[in-house]
């Protein structure tokens, strides 16, 4: 498989269902074909204690047996309920117009599968909680920041349930990483025909404006509706109003812009929008 493709990552989480129709409206508005991913992890503590020194000799060997064929038939159910997962995967991706999603089912580690796969994927979907998550809870996931973290692809974060993209946020703050993610927005389909506000948080100098200006000037060059505002105050809460205010259906900002040093004394914006928003955000790398 060597065509760029939406992969999607689905588990038994809340959030699969919500993953699957994002990345068929990524899909198709890329006319990119869709994958849809499970992947089988190791269980920790699966495997079986040595309990050679507290049961006889005679039935050592069977109860060995015994927990081998437990394992066998854990590890047959696992795969099974994946598949039945990325069956009702695959109908729901139909449902939304998908017509011929692939279906893959790997085993080891998420993170691992997907560095395999990185040079396949155009855009990555995950939910941003997983199975271990409540559905009520705005935790994130446990992989989530480390498969962004390693991955070089575009991240598509889902939340809450599907609704098609119309009004479009980008977080804008003229670094270098921001500037390249605009040139690939303005390549992609992805957000062509959508209403796109670029926000600049910080001081409203002459250097900023220029800078938010330049970049929509790019934007209504390209045929894309725009605007530019920029406001003060914390980045995530200048962010998260912006968005309830003007109820922006999908934020756009890049991923770990920072150090890790700068990132242990200050914390990670991205960490902390992955945190505490209300709608899906596509990260830049």
């Amino acid at each position: 498989m060597n065509e760029s493709r939406v992969l999607a990552c689905i588990d038994g989480s809340a959030a699969s269902e919500a993953v699957c129709d994002y990345a068929a409206w990524a899909s198709l508005r890329l006319t990119a074909p869709l994958t849809l991913l499970h992947v089988l992890e190791p269980v920790p503590g699966s495997a079986p204690a040595d309990l050679s020194g507290s049961i006889g000799l005679g039935s050592r060997e069977l109860l060995l047996n015994e927990l081998a064929e437990l394992d066998e038939r854990r590890a047959r159910l696992l795969r099974e309920q994946g598949k039945l997962m990325l069956d009702a995967a695959c109908e729901r991706a139909r449902a939304d117009g998908v017509a011929e999603p692939l279906l893959r089912q790997r085993h080891g580690r998420l993170v691992d599968t997907l560095q395999e796969l990185e040079s396949e994927v155009r855009l990555l979907v995950m939910g941003r909680q997983g199975e271990a998550c409540s559905k009520a809870s705005s935790q994130v996931g446990s992989q989530l920041e480390s498969v962004i973290r390693t991955l070089h692809r575009p991240v598509l974060v889902t939340t809450g349930t599907y609704r098609a993209p119309q009004r479009v946020l980008v977080a804008f703050d003229n670094s270098p990483s921001v500037r390249k993610g605009l040139d690939l927005l303005l390549q992609s389909p992805l957000l062509r025909g959508l209403s796109i506000h670029l926000l600049m948080v910080g001081a409203d100098t002459a250097d900023s404006r220029e800078a938010i200006e330049a970049a929509c000037r790019q934007l209504h060059e390209a045929g894309f509706e725009a605007s530019a505002a920029i406001r003060a105050g914390e980045v995530e809460d200048v962010l998260l109003g912006y968005r309830r205010e003007q109820q922006m259906d999908l934020i756009v900002m890049g991923a770990y812009g920072h150090s890790r040093i700068r990132r242990f004394l200050v914390g990670s914006t991205t960490t902390a929008m992955l945190q505490r928003t209300d709608c899906p955000l596509l990260l830049l790398r």
